[in-house]
């Protein structure tokens, strides 16, 4: 009576994808079908079945996928525990469901061990800003990459940007919008740079769009070019302008809390991502406290033996 591991896949899949559109994107409904059909792959491959029992599903059957994951799918780490944890959803609904007695997952731990995400420093991105191109096209995508580091839209938000999302509060123009990808309100003050960048594209707008005829891989594939004509040699994506952008703030002061709400995240824990502790902001704090501590103990000298 129990269900199959697949057959619950496939009936969760189902109704993921209904919320596509609304609060969820293609894109991850995607990532979940392939997960699945990893799942199904495995169990064709390593038990010679075309489904398993819900009851069938232990630790060792978690074991061995993640490491046909690595070995016979060659995928790296961190997709390896991206396609680990779909299934662990589909696995733990089952258990607290009452269709499994006990969750095969308890004591399986895997690290996304993803590799630290790029973004420019202050000095970099000066040197972006102020840079000459021959090219008015690399010009053009070095402003849009600027734009989104003083403002930490993702790419599709510029691309969906309107004049109707820039409104006025108290003297001062602000983006108030909707993520594209989850439907989070944010709002973020328009600062000097962002809005000389919006005035000098005004001429060229159409459909009330502040930057029109934007197009992902024409953007993203030349901004390698764009980096190395500024002598920035990191592997920089559009993506990480938002983690500059994250980074700069927290290592100016600006509490996590605030720029979660700038980011539009849902959730806190992915803000924390972003928020690594970077030498400049450890370097000024410890440099705070000492200034502090100093003038506390200045009057104070320690005791001889």
């Amino acid at each position: 009576e129990y269900e199959t591991l697949l057959k619950a896949f496939d009936r969760e899949n189902e109704v993921f994808k209904k919320r596509v559109g609304k609060d969820r994107v293609m894109a991850t409904y995607r990532s979940r079908v392939v997960a699945r059909n990893h799942v199904a792959a495995f169990i064709k491959s390593f038990y010679r079945r075309t489904d398993m029992s819900m009851l069938e599903i232990t630790p060792d059957f978690i074991k061995e996928f993640a490491a046909y994951l690595s070995t016979e799918a060659g995928l790296h780490n961190g997709t390896i525990w991206e396609k680990c944890m779909w299934l662990k959803g589909v696995v733990m609904r089952a258990h607290f469901n009452g269709l499994i007695p006990r969750n095969p997952f308890a004591q399986f731990h895997i690290s996304p061990n993803v590799k630290e995400r790029e973004y420019l420093t202050e000095d970099e991105l000066k040197a972006l800003m102020t840079h000459e191109f021959g090219d008015a096209k690399l010009s053009y995508i070095r402003d849009i990459f600027v734009f989104a580091s003083f403002t930490a839209l993702s790419f599709v938000d510029i691309k969906e940007l309107t004049y109707d999302n820039i409104v006025e509060v108290n003297g001062e123009k602000w983006i108030l919008s909707k993520r594209h990808k989850t439907k989070v309100p944010f709002q973020v003050k328009l600062l000097d740079i962002p809005l000389q960048i919006i005035e000098r594209y005004r001429p060229l707008q159409e459909d009330n769009l502040v930057f029109p005829n934007l197009n992902y891989w024409s953007i993203c594939k030349p901004l390698k070019k764009v980096m190395k004509e500024c002598g920035i040699t990191k592997d920089i994506s559009f993506h990480c302008a938002r983690h500059g952008f994250a980074t700069l703030a927290l290592s100016m002061g600006m509490p996590i809390e605030s720029v979660s709400r700038v980011l539009g995240h849902t959730n806190i824990v992915t803000t924390q991502i972003y928020a690594k502790i970077t030498t400049q902001k450890l370097d000024n704090d410890l440099t705070m406290l000492g200034n502090r501590l100093n003038q506390s103990f200045n009057n104070v000298s320690m005791a001889g033996q």
